[in-house]
């Protein structure tokens, strides 16, 4: 009688394992080339914004060294960002991102107050004041040297690099004064968390 050539009952479970294929060359390419552009979306982020995304230090100098670069400097260290990107989970990563998508509404929102705040600085330099109400750490003559600046590169027909500018201060400082108030209700929350329910 002949030995049966095969065993009976249930495949070990490292069979499985012997049919799957390491990951194609095109696949590894996608994957690598996915990292990148996520490393993109993080130095696309404001400073304020990129101190919320969960990154190891390394990964985060990389990013604001990038922020700084231009041309060429900056395609290789956004390779570099990618090899990084390797090193780390992107889910937290993304998750964040995601989240800062899903406030866009209020971010476009956002975005057009600091336009029309802007434009009514260009109009009546009184404007200083409600700025310095609304932000007491605002360098009003920083303000008003890029509204005299922005006021003559529109007359003489310049690229408006004053008017460019001035939104990006008051961005920095609606950006701050956010993350100043996120700051806060953590901890208010967890004071109340410490004390515990009122008997």
């Amino acid at each position: 009688m002949r030995p049966e050539s095969r065993r009976h009952g249930p495949a070990a479970p490292e069979d499985e394992d012997d049919f799957l294929e390491p990951p194609s060359k095109s696949s590894r390419k996608r994957d690598m080339q996915a990292l990148q552009d996520l490393g993109e979306q993080l130095v696309a982020l404001s400073p304020e914004r990129l101190k919320k995304v969960p990154l190891p230090e390394n990964l985060h100098d990389a990013i604001r060294a990038a922020q700084g670069f231009r041309m060429e400097a900056r395609r290789r260290q956004l390779q570099y960002i990618g090899k990084l990107m390797r090193k780390v989970d992107p889910a937290p990563i993304q998750a964040q991102l995601e989240a800062f998508a899903g406030n866009s509404a209020v971010e476009i929102a956002r975005m057009h107050r600091l336009e029309r705040l802007r434009e009514q600085l260009l109009e009546d330099e009184q404007t200083l004041g409600s700025i310095a109400e609304t932000w007491p750490e605002a360098d009003l003559q920083v303000l008003r040297t890029l509204r005299r600046n922005a006021l003559k590169e529109r007359e003489a027909g310049k690229p408006p690099k004053s008017f460019r500018e001035i939104f990006r201060v008051l961005r920095e400082l609606q950006d701050a004064s956010d993350a100043a108030a996120e700051a806060a209700t953590p901890a208010s929350d967890e004071d109340a968390a410490e004390e515990g329910p009122t008997p």
